[in-house]
């Protein structure tokens, strides 16, 4: 009994004797090299393109919450809802809520002069509700963000974009007229309706998703699209956008079927859940290059098996059970794994920071950033290590299970 346990204590002594003996450079170790090289490549790989996938997602999610709420309110089955302050004062009792931004808004024809006229998205907002919920004051490019009444004409803020393809000066006059007003107008054969403001000033906002807007105060918004007391939606800000899958379980229980609460990834959903598939695609086919050397693993594990009949023979009757020399073949795997993920996890990280601190790898001049990003998540390293890890000791079980069959009078008698 004291041999057996002597020698299941030394299982690993013996795996790491298997492995790394420094004789003679043969077959098995130069497979056992190309399979920890194949593990660390693979693990550092997989570390930076995550990470590179996880710094583009960041600076799209910031560009977007640049002009999205963290979550908006809407009504679920039509384009506008009576302002109900007994809701207001429910939405702002919730703690994360810090700003409540209520907003109208609808397509308009801007019909201007001497050029062709525009379809556009036309925002009415409440200015100093809005400038606490995006960062827009420092996109101002032109003029002033303001949409008061001033001399009986309402403001206007546009998109420099639009400026440019118009023409338009500070102070000049446009005029609106919405889709409800056309209809009317044809319907009842009388002439349209529109609305006349001033131009006061012009923005920029990198956009990636949807179409620039034009912004108005919610009053004037709300004479254009003759919603009277009726508003489009509620805009929220919270302490942390991280809690938005919160705040819209808790505002749903509150407000019923009749409202649809959107956070920030639901309002563009489809563009995050391209990124998401893209950033797990590459995850899939980069595992491909850990795949590889573990299979390498396997080739070399089960050459030891060959080349070492006669020592398991030895041990097994010395006192070695087959669960113990498994344990010989899998510690092999474990040390393997452990070697590959420990440098390959390293030169990711190093890598990863590196690029992050110094922008080693840069971008074209036309994109919105200089180099590439890169945000190392935690989490993901801790996945794709486990994996690899995981990966390299499964690829142990054959040679392992293969040891243990060895008959220790067979192994013996031809040596």
């Amino acid at each position: 009994m004291i041999i057996y346990f002597d020698a299941m204590n030394n299982s690993g002594f013996i795996a790491r004797r298997y492995l790394f003996s420094r004789k003679h450079i043969s077959l098995i170790s130069t497979l056992t090299f190309i399979s920890i090289t194949g593990i660390t490549i693979g693990t550092a790989l997989l570390i930076v393109v995550l990470s590179v996938f996880n710094g583009f997602f960041d600076v799209i999610k910031g560009f977007l919450l640049s002009h999205d709420p963290d979550v908006r309110i809407e009504a679920a089955n039509s384009a506008t809802f009576a302002q109900n302050e007994e809701m207001l004062a429910q939405i702002r009792a919730l703690p994360e809520v810090r700003v409540l931004s209520p907003y109208v808004e609808g397509k308009a024809l801007m019909a201007l002069e001497n050029t062709e006229n525009e379809v556009v998205e036309v925002k009415g907002v409440n200015r100093d509700l809005f400038f606490q919920l995006v960062e827009i004051e420092q996109s101002i490019t032109n003029g002033v963000f303001d949409i008061s009444v001033k001399d009986r004409t309402p403001g206007i803020i546009i998109h420099q974009d639009l400026r440019n393809r118009t023409r338009l000066n500070l102070k000049d006059e446009v005029t609106l007229l919405s889709a409800a007003g056309m209809k009317n107008a044809l319907t009842q054969i009388t002439v349209p309706q529109t609305y006349r403001f001033e131009l006061r000033g012009t923005y920029f906002l990198q956009q990636i998703a949807g179409t620039p807007k034009v912004f108005v105060d919610i009053e004037a918004a709300k004479r254009l699209f003759r919603s009277r007391n009726s508003i489009s939606g509620i805009d929220l800000k919270l302490t942390d956008n991280e809690v938005a899958d919160k705040v819209k379980k808790e505002l749903s229980a509150q407000l019923g079927p009749d409202f649809k609460i959107s956070t920030w990834y639901d309002l563009q959903k489809p563009l995050y859940d391209v990124m998401y598939l893209e950033k797990w695609g590459s995850f899939v086919i980069l595992i491909l290059i850990v795949i590889v050397a573990v299979l390498n693993i396997i080739g070399s594990l089960t050459m030891i098996v060959i080349q070492k009949q006669r020592d398991i023979g030895i041990l097994m009757s010395m006192g070695y059970s087959k669960q113990g020399i498994k344990n010989i073949f899998r510690k092999q795997g474990l040390y393997i794994g452990l070697i590959g993920c420990g440098i390959g996890g390293v030169l990711g990280l190093l890598l990863s920071w590196a690029q992050a601190k110094f922008g080693l790898v840069k971008l074209s001049s036309a994109f919105i950033i200089e180099a590439y990003p890169v945000l190392i998540n935690p989490m993901d390293v801790v996945i794709i290590l486990s994996a690899s890890l995981l990966l390299c000791v499964l690829a142990s079980w054959y040679p392992a299970h293969r040891a243990a069959q060895v008959q220790p009078a067979d192994a013996v008698r031809y040596e």
